[in-house]
C-alpha cells in the first residue's frame, strides 16, 4: 500500500474488502502498477470495510459479497446510507442475476467476476470513478436473460428454501402450518416459474442464480 502521501489528489484511491488474503494481494498488484491510482486501504469482512471507509474515504471500493461477520451487500447499505456518494464495486464469484439485481438497487456502481478480474478490473475502476456504471458482460447477459421472469412470492420462496433443505412435502406442510396440496401446488409454481425439471433442479437454480442463500 502506497499510503495516502503518494502523488496528489488527482490519484483514484481504492479500499479493497475480500475476506481472502490472496484476491487482495492479486488486486493491490494490479493496481500498483497504475499511474492513476492508489490503493490507500484494505479490509477482510464488512464491519472493517465501514471503518476503513470513513477512516480514508476512497473514491472507488471493491466489496466482495460474501464474507464473515458482515457481508458487502450490508456493509455497502451501511456505507451509503452514511456516505451516499460512496463508489462501490461489487466483486463475486457469482452471477446470479437476482443477487445482482439486489447491489444494483442497494446501489452498487459496477459488478464484477472475480474470474474476469486481470481483464476487467481496471478498466471497471476507471469508469466508475468517471460517474459511469459497469457490468461485467456474463452479468448483463444473466440480468436480460431472466428480465421478464415471474418473480417467485414469498410463500413460493419459503417453500423453496425448504426443499434446498432437504425437506419432502409433507415436512413442508408441517413447518409452514399449510396443507399437503397448498404446497404441491406452490412446488408446481416454482418449477414453471424457474424452468425447472424437478425440485432438486429448482433447489439449484434458486442457489445459482441468488433467489435463495445456502
Amino acid at each position: 500500500m502506497n499510503g495516502d502521501q503518494s502523488g496528489g489528489s488527482d490519484l483514484i484511491r481504492i479500499l479493497t474488502v475480500d475476506d481472502h488474503p490472496l484476491l487482495r494481494e492479486g488486486i493491490a498488484g494490479l493496481v500498483a502498477d497504475q499511474s492513476d491510482m492508489n490503493l490507500v486501504a484494505e479490509a477482510s469482512n464488512g464491519r472493517e470495510a465501514i471503518q476503513q471507509f470513513r477512516t480514508h474515504r476512497p473514491d472507488v471500493t471493491l466489496m466482495d459479497l460474501q464474507m464473515p461477520d458482515m457481508n458487502g451487500l450490508d456493509a455497502m447499505v451501511s456505507i451509503r446510507s452514511e456516505f451516499p456518494e460512496a463508489r462501490i464495486v461489487i466483486l463475486t464469484t457469482y452471477t446470479g442475476d437476482v443477487q445482482v439485481l439486489r447491489a444494483l438497487k442497494a446501489g452498487a456502481r459496477g459488478y464484477l467476476l472475480k474470474n474476469m478480474l486481470h481483464k476487467e478490473l481496471l478498466e471497471t475502476i476507471r469508469a466508475v470513478h468517471a460517474g459511469r456504471k459497469s457490468l461485467s458482460a456474463e452479468v448483463s447477459y444473466q440480468l436480460a436473460e431472466h428480465a421478464t421472469d415471474d418473480a417467485l412470492t414469498p410463500g413460493e420462496l419459503s417453500v423453496l428454501r425448504l426443499i434446498a433443505d432437504g425437506n419432502a412435502n409433507k415436512q413442508i406442510a408441517a413447518q409452514l402450518s399449510l396443507s399437503e396440496e397448498t404446497v404441491k401446488g406452490r412446488v408446481k409454481n416454482i418449477l414453471s416459474k424457474l424452468g425447472a425439471n424437478d425440485r432438486t433442479h429448482a433447489a439449484m437454480i434458486g442457489i445459482r442464480r441468488g433467489i435463495i442463500e445456502f
